[in-house]
């Protein structure tokens, strides 16, 4: 009798408490997580607001705009959150995609859409309007200033911005990788960081290539946090630093901070090549002190000493007619032309006599050319991030392409020695020279033909 009073009460006091445990987790307010959208220009953008559980309090709001690439409001949301837990009510929002490609996009744009959202945020009843602004990634250090410029933003906030323009941070960014991956030959880390990213800017293929950040920067009154990673290996976070200090020269409040052991993007990282799945410790703690103590006024400018970078970001000279894209894309298809022509008049005779050095010079100067054009598309691609094997210093496909161009012009001297005896056509062969002596300035030009 007495167990089963014993058992009764202690099943009643279970019960009891799990009751409590229930109502108070019910009673509980979940963060917030709301789905939203918001005019901007003729159009609508879709996206979310993150932020602390409402309780009637009006906080501190910041604007989320992304880096490049053709992403959502989930690429940020892992930011979003650990600012949220920090008490600031984030919008984060879908790129708009409809004029953004790898060649072709709008930081004018962007910005029109970063300052739409700011203009939206600031009627949230979660979010404090007079304390609403700005944070931008990457790309969105270039479209971010821009922004705050269109807007009445309160602050700013960028992470791995750049200084240089994105044609330059892509040149120093595909030298960075090149040499991560084992290539030290500098007639490939030239060609690809200089030669190849000047003509690939020319032809359109870096969209906004020469968008100089410092004109925006230099029209902020706002307070700005700068934030870089001391393991950047996409731009220079060194120069950035320097740069955003004396175009904000003239700003009452502006703080420069370094996360030595970061990332570009301010997530973990063991060399700045590989990206960890965690923010950088501190790094949300930083932001979120710094938004909350501009309620108390706008600190006065610090600066952290900027990052060591791997050298400068080379200074991209405009191209000399003579090495032009038009100039280029004849020389290209000169080489095609002069080359084929060999042993398609020989198919198209229907003959099969004819030098064999000249069948290996028509073959390997073919090759040579297309060996480059891949190996560029390949740099392209990648990003320069993944070249393929890499062999004495040289990515293999260049290798074998820089062997194929010997070849070709080895093969051109044993035709030009063969060419009194020969009854083959001396028009053909005389193209086929003509490519060879061609292939001497253009493999030297594009470091082919370099030790």
């Amino acid at each position: 009798m007495l167990r089963t009073r014993r058992t009764a009460i202690l099943l009643a006091v279970s019960g009891f408490l799990f009751s409590l445990i229930s109502i108070t987790a019910q009673a509980a307010p979940a963060a917030q997580n709301e789905q939203i959208s918001f005019p901007s220009g003729g159009k609508t953008l879709h996206g979310s607001i993150v932020g602390p559980p409402p309780d009637g309090i009006r906080r501190p709001g910041i604007v989320l705009v992304h880096g490049s690439g053709r992403v959502t409001r989930e690429k940020v949301r892992k930011e979003a959150e650990a600012f949220a837990a920090q008490g600031l009510v984030a919008l984060i929002y879908d790129k708009d995609l409809t004029a953004y490609s790898t060649v072709s996009r709008d930081f004018s744009g962007l910005a029109d859409d970063a300052a739409a959202a700011v203009a939206y945020l600031r009627t949230r009843p979660e979010a404090d309007p007079a304390r609403t602004g700005l944070w931008g990634l990457s790309e969105g250090g270039w479209v971010a200033p821009l922004a705050a410029t269109r807007s009445d933003a309160a602050f700013l906030v960028v992470v791995g911005a750049n200084g240089v323009t994105p044609v330059r941070a892509q040149s120093w960014s595909y030298r960075q990788w090149l040499r991560h991956q084992g290539v030290t030959s500098d007639p490939v880390l030239r060609m690809v960081s200089v030669s190849g990213t000047r003509i690939a800017s020319e032809a359109g293929m870096f969209p906004e290539a020469d968008y100089d950040p410092v004109p925006s920067l230099e029209k902020l009154r706002m307070p700005v946090l700068g934030i870089w990673g001391g393991k950047d290996k996409q731009s220079p976070p060194g120069e950035a630093a320097v740069i955003y200090a004396r175009a904000l020269a003239s700003n009452p409040s502006y703080t420069m901070r370094v996360f030595p052991e970061a990332h570009h993007s301010l997530i973990r990282t063991t060399s700045g090549f590989d990206r960890l799945d965690a923010l950088e410790p501190g790094y949300p703690e930083l932001v979120g002190s710094w938004v909350h103590g501009l309620a108390a006024g706008a600190p006065p400018s610090t600066s952290d000493a900027p990052p060591a970078q791997d050298g400068p970001a080379s200074a991209l000279t405009p191209l000399a007619w003579w090495e032009s894209l038009w100039v280029q894309a004849v020389a290209l298809l000169a080489l095609i032309v002069l080359f084929a022509a060999y042993p398609l008049t020989a198919l198209v005779r229907r003959r099969r006599e004819g030098l064999v050095p000249a069948r290996w010079a028509s073959a390997t100067g073919l090759l040579t050319v297309t060996g480059l054009l891949g190996f560029l598309a390949v740099v392209v691609m990648s990003n320069g991030q993944d070249v393929g094997p890499v062999v004495l210093g040289r990515p293999l496909l260049w290798l074998l392409t820089q062997l194929l161009a010997v070849g070709a012009l080895v093969s051109a001297v044993f035709t030009a020695v063969a060419w009194r005896r020969s009854e083959a056509g001396k028009i053909r062969l005389g193209m086929l020279l003509g490519g060879a002596v061609l292939l001497v300035p253009w493999g030297l030009y594009w470091g082919l033909l370099l030790p």
